[in-house]
C-alpha cells in the first residue's frame, strides 16, 4: 500500500466554518469507503479505519508496521453506538462513561460479531472509547461507523500529538491527515477492563486510578503492565512503545545524570538529558530538554512525546531522563517512560 501524496485537510484556527466541516465531512467519507485517515483526539493523533471492516483494518497495521496480534480501540461518538458493539453493560461501566464520557477513558466490553476479526486480535472482548475532542467526534459521526484506532505513528516510536508528527512517520503510507492542532492530555487513554466482575487497569492514561475509584470503588491493576505477555489483552501492553533513536536510561536520582552523561561524551557519544524546568540549568549535555514542571504533572504528560521526538532531531544517541512521581497523572508519564526505555533504570 503505497500513496503518492497524503492528503492534509487542516481544520486548524479555520475561520471559515463551512469549510472546516466540509474537510471533516469529506475525511469522513475517506474512512467509510476503507481508507485510513489520521485525525486529533484530546490525547494523541488516531489512526482510523473502518471498525466493521477487516479490509480497511489491515491498512492499519500495514501503515504502522503494528503487530497483527495488538488489539485496538474502537472510537464512538454517541453512547448509543454500544448496543451495536457490545453484549452487555455493567453497572460499573455506566457510572464510568457517565462520569468521563466523551474524554480519555477507553473501556473493555464483551463484543458483538459485528466488529472486524482483526481490530479484537482474536479476543472476546473490544475495547471502546468517546474521544471529547470535537473535530474527532464529527469525524466519527460523517464516517457513520465506529472508528478503530491506535495512535497514528509508526509502530514503537513516540506518540504523534501534532499533525506534523503524523506527517513526518506516515507520509505516503495513508490516505489522509486532518490536522486540528497539538492534542491537549498527550498521553492516551487510560484502559480498564469492565468484561470482568472487578475492573481491572490495563494501561494508565489521561484518567486516574484515584478518579476512577473515586466513582466505582477500588479497581484491580493487572500484573503484566510490567510484564510482556504472549496475547496483550489491550492496546500497548506487550511491545516496547514511544522510544525515541537514541539510547533512553531513567535514573532515580538525579544527581547521578552528570557524571552518565560525562561518561557516554567521554566514549563519543551525543548525549542528552529529559529534565523539568526546574532543573533546566543543572546538566551540561548537547541537549537539555524540559518536559513541563514537575510540580504540574499534566504539563510533562502533555509534552512527553514532543520532547522524544525532540531528541531525534537533535541526533542525541545516548538519553538519560529524570523520573517522576508514581502518583496521579505521574502514574501513566513513568508507564510510558519505562516502555520507551525498555526497562532500562538506573
Amino acid at each position: 500500500m503505497s500513496y503518492k501524496q497524503t492528503k492534509v485537510f487542516n481544520v486548524d484556527n479555520i475561520n471559515d466554518d463551512d469549510k472546516k466541516h466540509e474537510y471533516i465531512r469529506n475525511a469522513g467519507l475517506w474512512i467509510k469507503s476503507g481508507e485510513v485517515v489520521a485525525f486529533p483526539t484530546e490525547t494523541v493523533y488516531g489512526l482510523g479505519a473502518n471498525a466493521l471492516s477487516e479490509e480497511a483494518i489491515a491498512k492499519i497495521f500495514k501503515a504502522k508496521g503494528r503487530p497483527s496480534d495488538n488489539p485496538l480501540i474502537v472510537h464512538i461518538s454517541k453512547k448509543e453506538q454500544l448496543g451495536e458493539l457490545v453484549t452487555e453493560v455493567s453497572r460499573a461501566a455506566e457510572k464510568l462513561m457517565d462520569a468521563f464520557w466523551p474524554g480519555p477513558l477507553t473501556l473493555i466490553f464483551k463484543k458483538k460479531g459485528s466488529i472486524a476479526k482483526n481490530v479484537t486480535a482474536g479476543l472476546e472482548t473490544v475495547a471502546i472509547r468517546m474521544p471529547s475532542h470535537p473535530t474527532a467526534l464529527e469525524l466519527i459521526e460523517a464516517a457513520g461507523v465506529p472508528v478503530a484506532a491506535p495512535s497514528a505513528n509508526l509502530s514503537g516510536k513516540p506518540s504523534p500529538t501534532t499533525a506534523q508528527h503524523v506527517y513526518h512517520d506516515l507520509q505516503g503510507r495513508i490516505a489522509a491527515v486532518v490536522d486540528g492542532g497539538s492534542t491537549g492530555v498527550g498521553l492516551e487513554s487510560t484502559v480498564l477492563d469492565c468484561s470482568v466482575d472487578v475492573p481491572m487497569l490495563y494501561r494508565p492514561g489521561g484518567v486516574t486510578v484515584e478518579q476512577i475509584e473515586e466513582v466505582i470503588g477500588e479497581v484491580a491493576v493487572d500484573p503484566s503492565l510490567k510484564d510482556k505477555e504472549d496475547t496483550p489483552r489491550s492496546p500497548g501492553m506487550k511491545y516496547t512503545h514511544y522510544a525515541p533513536k537514541g539510547s533512553l536510561t531513567l535514573v532515580k536520582d538525579a544527581s547521578n545524570i552528570q557524571p552518565l552523561l560525562n561518561e557516554a561524551r567521554g566514549q563519543g557519544k551525543r548525549v542528552g538529558v529529559l529534565t523539568t524546568t526546574e532543573r533546566a540549568n543543572h546538566y551540561d549535555a548537547d541537549a537539555v530538554i524540559a518536559c513541563g514542571e514537575r510540580e504540574d504533572l499534566a504539563s510533562v504528560a502533555t509534552k512527553l512525546y514532543d520532547t522524544l521526538r525532540q531528541f531525534d532531531q537533535e541526533e542525541i544517541d545516548v538519553i538519560f531522563s529524570e523520573t517522576f512521581p508514581n502518583v496521579g497523572v505521574g502514574v501513566a508519564i513513568m508507564n510510558r517512560l519505562e516502555k520507551a526505555a525498555g526497562g532500562r533504570m538506573i
